[in-house]
Parts: structure tokens; sequence; C-alpha cells
């Protein structure tokens, strides 16, 4: 029997019209399968926000030239769907389930990898992944106990060997390793 995570799939954006429709920033490969109608999300509104749903349920999803639109059973006009803007959605998926793409992953999937450079240097671990809107994060935790972010680009990070539990990361002086200077710094402390 597998257990059960959540992975994030989208945030909300503006409205669009007068029904309740908003713009998502998907954040799946598979949106389809995400936004069908009658699937129920968990929503996680941002800090500070006022109290919203915890959870939505797609009653819609159409794309817009490159953009997908959603209608939620709970949004029910524009201004639900404003108050809405900025909530990150979340799907339930097995344990056991990988993603269609190969080149994709879920976070649970990363999570706990070894950091090596492309000479195979280990530089540390992978201890979180930040969905960022322009693109996600590796939070690595270096030897040294510093948390570095790398940004999931394949010019950065351009091998993931889940198998081999090592994600290659092309290093540079100042991404995970220290620039030069400020390791002398702290070597001299």
């Amino acid at each position: 029997m597998s257990e059960d995570i959540e992975v994030v799939v989208g945030r909300i954006g503006k409205p669009h019209g007068i029904r309740g429709e908003v713009t998502l920033d998907v954040r799946t490969d598979e949106p389809e399968r995400r936004f069908a109608p009658g699937t129920t999300l968990r929503a996680e509104a941002p800090a500070g926000a006022d109290r919203r749903p915890s959870s939505l349920t797609v009653a819609r999803a159409r794309w817009h030239q490159s953009t997908l639109l959603v209608t939620f059973e709970e949004l029910a006009d524009r201004n639900a769907a404003e108050a809405a803007r900025g909530t990150v959605l979340y799907a339930t998926i097995g344990l056991d389930e990988t993603p269609d793409d190969p080149e994709e992953f879920y976070d649970h999937q990363l999570v706990g990898l070894d950091v090596v450079d492309v000479d195979g240097t280990p530089l540390g671990t992978v201890t979180a992944l930040v969905h960022g809107s322009a693109q996600d994060l590796l939070t690595v935790r270096t030897a040294d106990g510093r948390d570095a972010l790398v940004p999931f680009v394949t010019a950065l990070v351009p091998e993931v060997d889940l198998e081999a539990g090592r994600v290659v990361v092309a290093d540079r002086p100042g991404l995970v390793s220290p620039f030069p200077d400020d390791a002398a710094d702290e070597a001299g402390s």
C-alpha cells in the first residue's frame, strides 16, 4: 500500500471576466489531469491573506492562448476570484507515482539527494525546493551548514540521477561554494 503526498500544481493569478474564472500559474506538466472538472485541490492562501477556502473544486478548465483559465465551484464571481489571487494549489498523489515526463520530478523525489559538482566533488544535500514564479530553486545544505539556492535549470543542474541518489550542479563560486574571498575570510575568523 503506497502513501500519499501533496505536490504543488499551480497558483491562482488574476481574475478573467466577471464569473469567477481565474488565470493559473501552472506548476505541473499534467494540467489536463490535475485541473480536470471535479478535481478537488487543497488551497493555501498567501501569508497574511484573509480567510479563504481550504480546498477548491475545479468546475471548468480551458486554455486561452497560452494561459490556463479555471473556474472553481467555490469562486462565484470576480470579487471571490480576486480574493483568491496568490492561492497555491496542491494535488494529492501516491508516493510511488512519477510524472509522465522523464525530465520532471516531484519535490519528494529530490529532497535528500546528494549534490555533487560536475567532477563528482560533494557539495551538500537537497533539503527543499522553492517554487518561484519564474523558476524553481533547489535548496542545498552544504557541509558547513549553509543553505544555497540553485536555480533548477538545465544549465546549472545538468543531471538528476534518482537511482544513484544524486544531483549534479555546475557549481560556480558564489552559487553553492563560497566566493574564494569569502572562504578565506571564514577560515581566518
